[in-house]
């Protein structure tokens, strides 16, 4: 459900986390470790710093870092900025009145995978994910 800048921010935020804490990774490293296009994921992060969930530094031993720890950094942190989960409103069917008190034939249903979604985006940190990540490298 996630776009391929968001896949990749994931990713990237993740790769982050597994630095020792005030270590920075440069964009181009970042983007050959997690395979991303490496201007396309330059991007990305100077987005992720301007949202503040990233450290920017440039100069030699610089790159990106977490702006916090990484469990304090939800998926919906990450993604809001470049999904704009939040901005999901409106009928899913493309009705113009479709609401809790006039619903389509799909709205109930819908709202409970969007509830659910967005649940799992605000619950789940990149700690988590790290976490998770380096059980299965190991």
């Amino acid at each position: 459900m996630l776009s391929k800048s968001g896949i990749h921010a994931v990713r990237a935020l993740i790769l982050l986390a597994e630095l020792p804490e005030g270590t920075y990774a440069g964009a181009v490293s970042i983007a050959e470790r997690i395979d991303a296009p490496k201007n396309y994921l330059g991007k990305i992060l100077q987005q992720l710093s301007r949202d503040g969930l990233l450290v920017s530094q440039k100069g030699l031993g610089g790159g990106f870092r977490l702006a916090r720890a990484a469990a304090q950094i939800s998926l919906l942190d990450i993604v809001e900025p470049i999904e704009q989960i939040n901005r999901w409103t409106g009928c899913i069917l493309g009705g113009e009145s479709c609401s809790d008190d006039n619903p389509c034939p799909i709205h109930n249903h819908w709202k409970d995978v969007k509830d659910a979604y967005l649940r799992l985006l605000q619950e789940t940190t990149i700690a988590d994910l790290a976490r998770q990540q380096k059980a299965v490298d190991e």
